[in-house]
């Protein structure tokens, strides 16, 4: 049985903070975060219920309709289906003043699987987990979401407040697709976040990328009495993977290449006539993503002409890197400053300690989750579409110790805190920390004029906006 671990206090659930941490707040401050920490439960309700259903990309049906559920409960008018995307939707509420997005992702990974418990554990008949944590992205931004709005209610400030359910971020590119359709396109400001083992407001970019799935054909035949009459597809995937393979040692230091075959036959005894591989690339520039696609394009064909097989490709997704913008990352540090990180309850340093025991972490610590590190700009080596929002819109974000000090994303450990308590508190601590930075943004003239400049000066002169996945339509059965 999945056990879930929370603090109880009266009829409500209230997350346990560092005394001294909301101590440099104003008032007005100190009530916003008052109304999220009043609707904590609510939070856990949505974060745990997307957790459970750990749905994959463009899949994510019921955890598309609970957070559109909640936000027109709230008074949000609500949009389905946009981009040609059935989960994909916008809600917004207000009018007038500036127009501030938040991103919320809720698609779950394929192939892991795992309780909410300190040990190993996958849960029978579960096919996917959430080892990013975009359950807590998900049900975090609609906490701030509705707190924007409260706030722009309660002080009649003029503004709008829209969240973007954007699914398939994994490998989906969702928000490119929105991007690509103009969604974005009056939106004055964008804010995001995601899951860590840490509490961070650094400027990070990302990696651009590109995948495709790589098919090639062949021709079938007894592999015993009759091979000469086979042509192996499986031969074509292993020749194109052993010339990437290569390739390595002749890319740019902080490019990367994955790939995992994904159909490779059936019986020994048969010479495959079909075989399939997923292939990722990355690189912090666009244009050396497309430069070593390319090679790995010529190497598929090679790999065809020299098996007797015939290979063709479809592009699956396709991501920009994180275009930073210092001004409102320096702005959402000393936000997320103010409101502090993450402090344990008894059970859950208990949960903590466990799971730290559970792999290797020179550089980190049990109580990390407590500080916030120094601001500083740094290159991140994960991909995200939030890269194209962030060329479309001036854009920032935050990462909040949602998992245990030195636990790595993409991991059973992962999944274990994004579906308890220590993954729930952090969830509030991104939607205080991304609420307060609204407030700062819709008030703040000179904070945003200074943004605009900034992206401006960054993307630079006639700059226009271009995918990496071209014009293909949103692949909503890349997880079939």
């Amino acid at each position: 049985m999945r056990r879930i671990f929370f603090i109880a206090a009266s009829a409500a659930l209230i997350p346990l903070a560092a005394a001294a941490d909301e101590q440099g707040l104003t008032p007005e401050a100190k009530t916003v975060i008052a109304g999220i920490d009043a609707r904590y439960g609510e939070t856990v309700g949505l974060a745990e219920k997307i957790w459970g259903y750990a749905e994959v990309g463009y899949k994510e049906e019921r955890s598309s309709l609970l957070l559109r559920e909640a936000l027109e409960a709230e008074g949000f008018s609500i949009k389905s289906g946009v981009a040609g995307i059935p989960t994909a939707f916008v809600a917004e509420w207000g009018a007038g003043g500036q127009t501030i997005g938040v991103l919320a992702e809720f698609d779950a990974l394929p192939g892991i699987n795992q309780d909410a418990i300190a040990v190993r554990a996958p849960i029978e008949g579960k096919a996917a987990g959430h080892a990013c944590g975009h359950n807590l992205f998900g049900a975090g931004s609609v906490a701030a979401a509705i707190a924007i709005k409260d706030w722009l209610e309660r002080s009649k400030t003029p503004g709008v407040i829209r969240l973007y359910g954007t699914p398939a971020e994994e490998g989906g590119s969702g928000k490119v697709y929105m991007v690509r359709d103009g969604l974005f396109d009056d939106v004055d400001f964008a804010l995001h976040w995601h899951s860590d083992d840490e509490n961070s407001a650094e400027a990070r970019t990302s990696l651009a990328n590109r995948s495709a799935k790589f098919r090639f054909t062949g021709t079938s035949a007894h592999a015993a009495g009759a091979p000469e009459r086979g042509r192996s597809a499986l031969d074509g995937v292993e020749a194109f993977d052993m010339m990437v393979n290569m390739m390595r040692e002749h890319v740019d230091q902080d490019a990367r290449i994955h790939y995992v075959i994904t159909k490779g036959g059936n019986a020994p005894n048969v010479v495959p006539d079909e075989a399939e591989v997923f292939y990722y690339v990355r690189h912090p520039d666009p244009k050396g993503v497309e430069s070593i696609w390319a090679r790995v394009e010529d190497a598929a064909r090679g790999a065809a002409l020299g098996t007797g097989t015939k290979v063709e490709w479809e592009i699956i997704h396709g991501n920009n890197p994180l275009l930073i913008n210092e001004t409102l990352a320096r702005m959402v540090d000393e936000k997320l400053n103010a409101v502090g990180g993450v402090k344990y309850t008894k059970d859950e340093e208990a949960f903590a300690r466990k799971i730290f025991a559970t792999f290797d972490a020179p550089d980190a610590a049990l109580g990390d989750q407590e500080t916030i590190k120094p601001y500083k700009k740094s290159l991140g080596y994960g991909s995200t579409d939030v890269g194209d929002v962030s060329y479309a819109v001036p854009t920032v974000g935050v990462r909040t110790a949602t998992w245990v000090p030195g636990t790595a994303a993409h991991s059973w450990q992962a999944v274990a805190a994004s579906g308890m308590s220590i993954g729930f508190k952090g969830a509030n601590v991104a939607a205080k920390t991304l609420t307060l930075a609204a407030i700062e943004i819709y008030r703040n003239a000179e904070l945003r004029e200074s943004a605009r400049a900034e992206f401006d000066a960054a993307r630079g002169k006639n700059y226009k906006y271009r995918s990496l996945l071209g014009e293909r339509k949103p692949p909503l059965d890349y997880r079939d």
